[in-house]
């Protein structure tokens, strides 16, 4: 049995403990100026979005980041912008064909990756969305997803202490409004910059590809880079593939905001950074496998009549051809964005 100043030196010993944790803990989830330093990769080309009005402060990035994880931005409290974009999936949502929303209802499409969304001109599969800061009303609204009213999220950030607290070190003062939620948002995803790759790393010159990955990098520009060109690896415009429309979903794609015709079943073409960690793939899912994915390009039977397709005809892939493409796809995964100590899950701690 223990005396009196054995069981206080066990006491201070577990408190130190406690004390080394949670200063660890906070010192991974803290966030530095450094952190939110704007950097423009080498090889990229300049961004659409700039945050010239949208100045960056670690304080506004990690309000962004406590926002896209807490479910208070749904209606009932129980679905966030991360229960469908997961970091382990390259902030897609990993084998799920059709996203999941509130009341366990289900969407028409498949999330989309979240990276590099600086550079892109329209957001959505349709690209019924044009500015990244206002991108995040539509899936908070849409019935099947969170189906909140932007009135509503302020009324209850407003009701909270500790969002108050949030916005007065983001922003100076407890003011809660949409201009700011939405810029908070916008430097927590516009800074999910992925270029650290091992495909990056081969263009600089600081690592090598085996014998099948350049293969398949070669095979990649003669047949995929027509769409998916380098370094985002897409070229950001909508395209009939030639998928043949799903008769129950009944979705146009682009159609359905432009209006006209010639853009039903138009599709953006998605980028392929992270490809090995977005599965299911296409804008509805219906492919589990990279291998099902060059199986449909590599064999026009496969590709709708309906519709003159907007991409440019591959040929057929040998098993080969498929291995080394899928090789190369390989290197488009950057594992220091998926283990980003920025994005990781705030309410984890």
């Amino acid at each position: 049995m223990m005396n009196k100043k054995s069981c206080f030196l066990v006491s201070i010993f577990l408190l130190c403990i406690l004390l080394l944790g949670f200063t660890a803990q906070n010192n991974y989830f803290n966030i530095s100026k450094e952190d939110v330093e704007f950097k423009v990769p080498k090889t990229f080309p300049k961004p659409l979005y700039k945050f010239k009005n949208n100045k960056l402060s670690p304080e506004i990035f990690v309000l962004g980041r406590k926002l896209f994880y807490d479910p208070i931005l749904s209606k009932d409290s129980t679905t966030s912008c991360a229960s469908c974009h997961q970091r382990i999936a390259a902030f897609a949502h990993i084998d799920h064909a059709l996203s999941h929303g509130i009341n366990g209802l289900i969407g028409k499409r498949n999330v989309p990756a979240l990276q590099n969304l600086i550079w892109k001109d329209d957001f959505m599969w349709d690209g019924g969305v044009n500015h990244i800061e206002v991108q995040p009303i539509s899936p908070i609204t849409n019935p099947v997803e969170m189906n909140e009213t932007v009135a509503n999220i302020l009324l209850k950030l407003g009701a909270n202490i500790n969002y108050k607290t949030d916005f007065k070190n983001a922003y100076g003062d407890t003011l809660i409004n949409s201009e700011r939620i939405l810029k908070a948002l916008t430097q927590f995803t516009g800074l999910m910059i992925s270029a650290n790759s091992k495909y990056d790393k081969y263009m600089e010159g600081t690592d090598t590809f085996t014998a099948y990955e350049k293969k398949g990098l070669q095979l990649f520009r003669n047949k995929c880079a027509n769409c998916h060109s380098e370094p985002l690896f897409t070229d950001n415009t909508f395209r009939n593939n030639g998928l043949k429309p799903d008769t129950v979903l009944q979705d146009k794609g682009r159609g359905a905001i432009t209006g006209k015709a010639e853009d039903n079943y138009k599709f953006k073409v998605p980028s392929l950074r992270n490809i090995a960690l977005t599965y299911p793939y296409m804008h509805d899912g219906r492919f589990r496998k990279l291998s099902d994915v060059l199986n449909f390009y590599s064999s026009s039977p496969n590709f709708d009549s309906h519709a003159a397709r907007e991409v440019y005809d591959i040929g057929v892939l040998t098993a080969d051809d498929q291995k080394y493409l899928i090789d190369f796809l390989q290197t488009l995964t950057d594992k220091t964005f998926i283990y980003d100590k920025r994005f990781i899950d705030p309410f984890m701690k």
